[in-house]
């Protein structure tokens, strides 16, 4: 037997995500670009000398879904290789000025939708969405 709730909170999830992607979809279709060129520039973001294979890691993609974006990107000027100083074979990632421009552009409006949503609905409703994220995310993890 079905689940309606269960029903109902997965097309919450679904009307969710798409409204929290909207406008970085909108500013990604612009160049023909989708969510895993945001999803590169994000996690250089915030990892600035990553490695290839751990951006691979973080993405849970293989190197061949990951090379056409890494390529549109790197050609667009967003994001630089530099060898690493210790191993040159290993390539790190960092993004150009130009990269960190369209990363916060692209990231700002979802983090102010979230800032404005906990301010409207209070941190322990937060806090316990955050359990249920990081836990899902954990399944995620635990099957790759």
């Amino acid at each position: 037997m079905i689940d309606q709730k269960i029903e109902a909170d997965i097309e919450l999830l679904f009307y969710g995500y798409r409204a929290f992607t909207a406008q970085a979809d909108a500013l990604l279709a612009e160049r023909q670009w989708n969510r895993v060129h945001h999803r590169v520039l994000y996690f250089i973001a915030r990892n600035p000398g990553i490695a290839v294979n751990q951006l691979l890691s973080k993405l849970g993609v293989s190197k061949q879904a990951l090379h056409g974006p890494m390529k549109a990107l790197q050609t667009a000027g967003l994001i630089e290789t530099r060898s690493d100083q210790h191993d040159k074979r290993v390539k790190c990632l960092y993004l150009t000025p130009l990269g960190s421009t369209l990363e916060n552009e692209l990231t700002s409006p979802q983090r102010e939708l979230l800032q404005a949503l906990e301010a409207e609905l209070g941190s322990e409703v937060t806090a316990a969405w955050r359990q249920m994220m990081l836990a899902l995310s954990n399944k995620i993890i635990m099957k790759a």
